[in-house]
């Protein structure tokens, strides 16, 4: 479910060059289509938090589901740019959703007292949904037709066979509840003893998911304009690349203590978005696959390093308050640079706005860095 979930967030990234050409995108546009959808993710996160902890794992779920299916069906029939934004806020709400209560489900499901293997497959999944949604739809996008359908008929087809599965999935909570009984008044803040702690992760998080968010949004854009590759499964390749890179990382690097996962990933940002600016400066494919390889180690031990680290300074009593902020940060890195590098990229050129990304990358790195080695005890 949680992979299932993920693909269809980024089954769009081969497709948004074609979107671009029948609606008459603009590159701002365009990104904010893409971003749009950190609207859902954030009204999931502030008012829905407790939900399946009261109702249960399984109708929440369900409900999770419904609303991602709702959207595939609006991008399935869409013709304007509203129908698009509107598919992409709640393909974010279902994320938003589903994701979290089915992290808290598989948890329970999986019944030892360690969560760290329940919390890597959890990650893993979240980067293979996202490389396989890629690469389907630009396969579908390059050689099926109908590529603004096709793909949505296929990604509906899977979430028929996730809803009947989830179905058959024992219920985790012993004593559902009623909707009446949830409280969705958000409730944020980090307590003064954590504040000098929590900017390294933060910023590690927000940093991971910039990554992530760049080559979800421009890099298909990079490799028609600046590589000159025009093929969409070769861009939905490249995310799947780097997906795949980032779960493998997670799967190999388990006993890796949390903090120097986080510290590792904030080292290897600085030249991996170096690598990205130099393959689009000599319009180099090889370069290219280095850095976004480099991207997604980098993205992968930033996310699930930095998480690890937020949950062990919270204290217990706080830590769901506490993890909700540093989702914020995440959702704000995974949408606001993408946005900004389109405004850049219209205004002046697409080299300089990747400069710019890379500039507040490494500053942002550094930064962390600092604050992660002067407050890692």
């Amino acid at each position: 479910m949680i992979a299932a979930l993920f693909a269809g967030s980024t089954a769009l990234t081969p497709l948004y060059g074609i979107y671009r050409e029948v609606f008459g995108f603009s590159q701002v546009t365009l990104t904010l289509v893409y971003a749009i959808y950190v609207i859902g993710n954030l009204a999931a996160l502030l008012l829905s938090g407790r939900v399946s902890d009261v109702i249960g794992r399984r109708p929440t779920v369900l409900v999770a589901v419904a609303v991602t299916v709702i959207s595939a069906i609006l991008f399935l029939l869409a013709h304007n740019l509203a129908t698009l934004e509107i598919a992409r806020v709640l393909s974010g709400l279902g994320i938003g959703v589903g994701v979290g209560s089915g992290t808290a489900w598989l948890s329970e499901l999986i019944a030892t007292e360690d969560k760290t293997y329940a919390s890597m497959i959890a990650t893993g999944t979240n980067f293979v949904g996202l490389g396989i949604g890629a690469l389907i739809a630009g396969l579908l996008a390059e050689y099926a037709p109908l590529p603004l359908r096709l793909t949505f008929v296929v990604y509906l087809a899977a979430l028929g066979v996730v809803a009947v599965l989830i179905w058959r999935t024992p219920e985790t909570v012993r004593e559902p509840g009623q909707l009446a009984g949830v409280s969705f008044r958000p409730r944020l803040g980090l307590p003064r003893e954590v504040r000098t702690h929590f900017v390294a992760p933060a910023v590690t998080g927000f940093g991971a998911m910039a990554l992530v968010g760049f080559f979800a949004a421009l890099a298909p854009g990079v490799l028609a304009r600046d590589l000159h590759i025009t093929n969409h499964a070769a861009a939905g390749a490249v995310f799947f690349e780097l997906a795949l890179l980032a779960a493998l990382t997670i799967a190999l690097t388990g006993r890796l203590a949390s903090r120097s996962a986080m510290l590792s990933a904030l080292a290897l940002m600085p030249p991996a978005v170096v690598l990205v600016v130099a393959a689009q400066w000599f319009g180099s494919l090889g370069v290219m696959l280095v850095a976004t390889a480099l991207c997604g180690i980098a993205a992968a031990l930033g996310y699930r390093g930095s998480l690890q680290v937020v949950n062990q300074i919270a204290p217990p009593t706080r830590r769901a308050e506490i993890a909700s902020v540093y989702f914020i940060c995440c959702f704000c890195g995974n949408a606001l640079p993408v946005v900004g590098i389109g405004i850049i990229s219209t205004l002046a050129s697409a080299i300089a706005a990747s400069l710019a990304f890379a500039g507040m990358i490494v500053i942002f790195a550094l930064t962390a860095l600092g604050f992660g080695m002067r407050y890692g005890g």
